[in-house]
């Protein structure tokens, strides 16, 4: 997607980070913020016309993963919806059940709550993964004890993409009996883009985010199976059926409702673009650096708006910021973590070196991204990468 910043054109390949809000979003918001600023737990008719937009939303976002409305329960985005599935869970099953399950490749909302409970006790257990980062479900039910809590597994891998078998593991979870652990999926880099269907497939909570899918920042979601006892993380006046006290944000509510409509329409064509768009941008870098090295599957299991390569002898840092300057946004990793200067644990988790895992960089591409797009950034990557040659370290002397 190019676009302008500061009166200068960009294309913009960093869309796991956040991705640009949806015309259709912002009017809504800016509507529901001139309009209907009313407060939806108000009885009057400011307030009613509020919680109808709300309760709008809430169909919109259930639709999308084919759960009912009364199952979605707003948050203020991914993060909150991961700790709150975690440390919910953990609120309601009682200290005997102390025991959890996650892959070694979670994004930080997940591993960084298990080291919390950990460092408080609790029996962790991160899973590793296969050189394309998938868990192994017989490996899940594997490590299942009578103790455990829940398992907790990502939908699509953040960084490279790698599209875990959540269903395979949620049915056979499903088989282990009432007492079973639940299962927890963070679905936040799959949602609306990929077809999504937890209550199908024995998921007890889903994560979701309105920004990975052109909504608001601030807006997220968790869904919860129908009968599910969650433990609230905020007590007050009782709104999101008493499980997430507080006033809701409604316009970041209505955006995310907007975004959620909108992948409604045309979701395969642009999965399908996208397809043919990710082979173009593998095969260009790779011709640009026939040694970069990709990280996850090279098709098949994989979203097709993510693309991951480790570019041997270079830093990461350096070369986003030579894109940068050729006006092509890109990024290291995790968005939640970019600022921390250590190398990607999920790239380590595949078993590369260490500094395979800080000479890597994310392309990640959304709805908007076109071809001319992807033949930009290939070129601004050929010119960045010659620009750095000449402080490149050689592969031999990593």
């Amino acid at each position: 997607m190019t676009t302008r910043d500061h009166n200068r054109s960009i294309v913009y390949m960093d869309n796991s980070s956040t991705t640009k809000p949806a015309p259709e979003a912002v009017d809504a918001m800016a509507q529901v913020m001139r309009d209907e600023w009313g407060n939806p737990s108000s009885l009057h008719d400011l307030g009613s016309r509020a919680q109808d937009l709300v309760t709008k939303a809430r169909s919109s976002v259930a639709s999308l993963i084919e759960a009912l409305p009364e199952e979605i329960y707003f948050t203020s985005g991914g993060t909150e919806a991961n700790n709150w599935a975690i440390f919910g869970t953990l609120g309601e099953v009682g200290e005997k059940r102390n025991h959890i399950i996650a892959s070694a490749v979670e994004h930080p909302s997940v591993t960084e709550a298990c080291e919390y409970l950990r460092a408080r006790d609790y029996d962790i257990t991160f899973l590793e993964v296969d050189q394309d980062g998938f868990i192994d479900p017989d490996a899940v039910l594997d490590a299942v004890r009578p103790n455990t809590a829940l398992v907790s597994i990502m939908l699509v891998q953040n960084e490279i993409g790698t599209i875990e078998p959540c269903e395979q593991i949620g049915r056979a979870m499903s088989r282990l009996g009432p007492k079973r652990p639940r299962f927890h999926v963070d679905g936040v880099q799959g949602f609306a883009r990929l077809q999504c269907r937890p209550k199908e497939w024995g998921v007890d909570t889903f994560a979701m985010s309105a920004h990975k899918i052109h909504g608001p920042k601030g807006a997220g979601a968790l869904y919860v199976r129908k009968g599910l006892s969650l433990l609230p993380l905020t007590f007050g006046g009782g709104q999101e059926s008493g499980l997430r006290s507080g006033t809701e944000n409604v316009p970041g509510i209505v955006g995310f409702g907007a975004a959620c409509d909108l992948w409604k329409t045309g979701r395969e064509e642009a999965l399908e673009r996208l397809s043919r768009l990710r082979q173009m941008l593998v095969h260009g870098v790779l011709a640009v650096s026939p040694d970069a090295i990709l990280h996850g599957p090279s098709e098949g299991k994989v979203a097709p708006y993510i693309v991951h390569f480790s570019f041997p002898g270079y830093r990461g840092e350096s070369v986003l910021h030579a894109l940068e300057q050729r006006g092509v946004y890109v990024s290291t990793g995790s968005a939640c973590s970019s600022h921390k200067a250590k190398p990607s644990p999920t790239i380590l988790a595949l078993g590369r070196s260490e500094s395979e895992a800080l000479g890597s960089i994310r392309f990640s591409m959304s709805r908007y991204t076109t071809e001319d797009d992807v033949s930009a950034a290939i070129a601004a990557l050929s010119e960045s990468l010659e620009s750095l040659r000449a402080w490149r370290v050689s592969p031999r002397k990593r």
